[in-house]
């Protein structure tokens, strides 16, 4: 009787340890199921990203041919009031001037901008850390 005792119990036992096994490989292949789902969708973006940073790229070089070509319109229009030379130099004294506060207006705000460095995670970092030694002394 004693041996029929046992054998149900070693039955429950390999059954608890194969359903164990069987959760854990179930949960193995989830894992790697949402990784491969997360790559596609990360490469996905990714082509995304790289197509629009290409289109605005195109943007940019288009509106730069757009500024030439306003800027070329300008001295045209000027010429039939001065010579050519002189629209010539008004036009590029103006885009001069244009570029020149525009270059001022940059500097000062990455000097505002501070250091490259993340001021506030460091000082919250620091505080952690002396929150962790006050506690520690006590």
């Amino acid at each position: 009787m004693n041996s029929l005792d046992h054998r149900p119990q070693q039955n429950t036992e390999e059954s608890v340890g194969e359903l164990v096994k069987q959760a854990s490989e179930q949960i193995s292949q989830l894992m790697r199921q949402e990784l491969r789902l997360a790559q596609a969708e990360m490469r996905q973006k990714g082509k995304r990203f790289g197509i629009g940073g290409g289109l605005f790229g195109g943007a940019g070089v288009i509106g730069f041919l757009a500024l030439q070509a306003l800027a070329a319109t300008a001295i045209v229009a000027l010429d039939l009031i001065w010579p050519l030379w002189a629209s010539a130099l008004t036009v590029t004294a103006v885009l001069l001037a244009v570029a020149g506060v525009l270059a001022a207006v940059g500097k000062k705000q990455v000097g505002q901008a501070g250091p490259p460095a993340p001021e506030q995670a460091i000082d919250s970092v620091k505080a952690d850390v002396a929150e962790i030694k006050e506690r520690a002394h006590r």
